[in-house]
């Protein structure tokens, strides 16, 4: 089994340093769904019933109520939030989230391809959220977790 290594310059909004297996999701998330311990909860959604834990969240934007915010924070008071964020589009509701957090949150360029290869991988992703950079470590074959 290969590994391939993958450098993807973004815009910081919020700063810090985050690493975890990348869990991906193309729909929108809304933050109500998510509960102190960093479940989904939303059964329409595709990551209904998985955590986003100590991962990195890789989706485009959040949707709903601004109240969101508070949902990731107390995932965050719980050690249950996400190491870092990735979005496609920041939008008010996950900066918010993610500056009262102090979760470390990017927009990527090449958001498509960050889709791509996490689709059906594992792949470890280092958010440097201070120098504008996202790395991936992308492993061959089908995900294990």
């Amino acid at each position: 089994m290969s590994v391939m290594m993958y450098s993807m310059r973004c815009k910081s909004i919020v700063k810090g340093y985050g690493e975890g297996y990348a869990i991906a999701s193309a729909q929108p998330i809304n933050l109500l769904s998510i509960d102190a311990n960093g479940k989904v909860n939303d059964s329409a959604h595709m990551l209904n019933g998985k955590s986003i834990a100590n991962r990195v969240l890789v989706f485009p934007n959040a949707i709903g109520s601004s109240v969101g915010a508070y949902r990731l924070y107390a995932a965050k008071v719980n050690g249950k939030a996400p190491n870092a964020v990735v979005c496609s589009k920041a939008d008010i509701i996950t900066a918010s989230a993610c500056a009262i957090s102090n979760i470390p949150l990017v927009e990527c360029y090449e958001f498509d391809m960050l889709m791509k290869l996490c689709s059906n991988r594992d792949v470890v992703a280092t958010v440097d959220a201070t120098n504008a950079l996202i790395t991936l470590s992308v492993k061959d074959g089908v995900r294990d977790r």
